[in-house]
């Protein structure tokens, strides 16, 4: 016999007690399948299962918002610089009345509202622009509405113009823009499963009833709420606070792990009624790195002041209430305060010392006039500062724009 093949012989004669065979090696002991280990395996395959379908639904959810999202609006995808960096930002939020009320045109921009958030400070402000603010209308070529309710600048020239507007009345950069049609807020409150406001008082609009204290919402309700404006004592200003209100609401359950279930509702209603110019990207870094903002917010308005100007009333903002809102702005964008000097400031200044308008007087003014852009006379010559046919121009004012020549200004409502 050979040296190896007795070796190997005499290895197998001295283990033969281990009796080890192939099968037996790679396999369990049946002994070994206790109930309790099977239990145990069988909920970690249920939780494994989960797990991944999560994972698939959620990365479903991800890239279909993000479709909707990015394909409605122009398809951006990187995200800005300033939201990567968590640097203050600020967005101006237009609430556009194109379809309420049987309208069919563009429309005009029905809320104005100016947020910003700094997530260093972990602090946001929302201040509401009165759609009445006499403005300095950008984005117009032709000067038909040199000075001009601040929200015709949505139909003249969009959210384009209204950005341009609202950043010179105040003086402060605008990052970005949401512009939403009114039409959206009905299901947009239902697809949240509804929203809780503190009504101030009790009133009844668009056969809704409203009760002082807290009350839920749905959608219809909401609508109504933040539209009646003739029987509150504030006015417009009321109606802001309410739709403040109402934002913000949404604002909190959309962020909510509740509202998640419904995202195909949201999505559609974005897809169909929203237009900015902020990328998903964007949002999903607005939602994971700015929400302490929300905590805590400082919200307001734009004080105007009452006057009658060619028989329209509009809202005048004073010099020293413009510069109190544009430093309040900007010291959350981490700027520095500055004075203010634009045409509104010019307005007043010059209002102030030919018709010594008083600020302090709750009366609406009946003497504010408005001079002509790079001149210290009444616009269209006249004393009364509005035109060639003043007492007619509001009747007029489509007819008489189009036989305006370069040299008279001709003002109209």
């Amino acid at each position: 016999m050979e040296p190896n093949s007795k070796r190997r012989e005499e290895y197998r004669a001295k283990h033969s007690s281990l009796n080890l065979h192939h099968n037996r090696a790679l396999a369990a002991d049946k002994s070994s399948y206790k109930p309790g280990n099977m239990f145990a395996r069988f909920i970690g395959l249920i939780a494994l299962v989960a797990v991944c379908f999560g994972v698939a639904w959620a990365a479903h959810m991800y890239f279909t918002i993000h479709s909707a999202v990015d394909g409605r609006n122009g398809g951006g995808l990187a995200t800005s610089a300033k939201i990567t960096n968590r640097q203050p930002i600020s967005v101006l939020i237009l609430g556009v009345d194109q379809g309420i009320e049987g309208r069919h045109d563009r429309g005009n921009s029905d809320t104005l509202i100016l947020a910003t958030a700094n997530p260093q400070k972990n602090t946001a402000t929302m201040t509401s622009i009165p759609r009445d603010t006499l403005a300095d209308i950008k984005g117009d070529p032709g000067d038909k509405y040199f000075m001009f309710r601040v929200n015709s600048a949505y139909e003249i020239g969009g959210s384009k113009s209204s950005v341009k507007t609202v950043s010179s009345l105040l003086n402060v950069p605008i990052n970005y823009y949401v512009e939403v049609n009114m039409k959206a807020l009905r299901s947009l409150v239902n697809a949240v499963g509804g929203v809780d406001v503190n009504v101030p008082f009790d009133f009844s609009y668009d056969w809704c009833d409203f009760h002082k204290g807290k009350q839920h919402l749905n959608g219809r309700h909401a609508v109504a709420y933040v539209r009646m404006r003739k029987e509150d004592p504030r006015g417009d200003y009321g109606r802001q606070l309410r739709q403040r209100q109402v934002i913000e609401a949404i604002a909190h359950k959309a962020m909510s792990v509740n509202t998640i279930s419904n995202y195909r509702k949201l999505v559609d209603i974005f897809n169909k009624y929203v237009k900015t110019n902020l990328t998903f990207n964007d949002m999903l870094s607005l939602a994971l790195n700015y929400r302490g903002c929300m905590s805590n917010l400082n919200s307001g308005f734009l004080q105007g002041h009452d006057a009658w100007i060619d028989g329209a009333s509009i809202q005048v903002a004073s010099t020293k209430e413009l510069q109190k809102t544009s430093n309040k702005i900007r010291k959350n964008l981490n700027l520095p305060v500055e004075t203010l000097d634009n045409e509104e400031t010019r307005q007043n200044e010059l209002n102030d010392q030919n018709n010594h308008v008083k600020w302090d007087d709750p009366n609406a003014f009946t003497t504010y006039q408005i001079y002509e852009q790079n001149a210290d006379k009444p616009a269209g010559g006249s004393n009364s500062g509005y035109g060639e046919n003043s007492s007619s121009s509001t009747s007029s004012s489509s007819s008489s724009s189009s036989s305006s020549s370069s040299s008279t200004w001709k003002f109209h409502w």
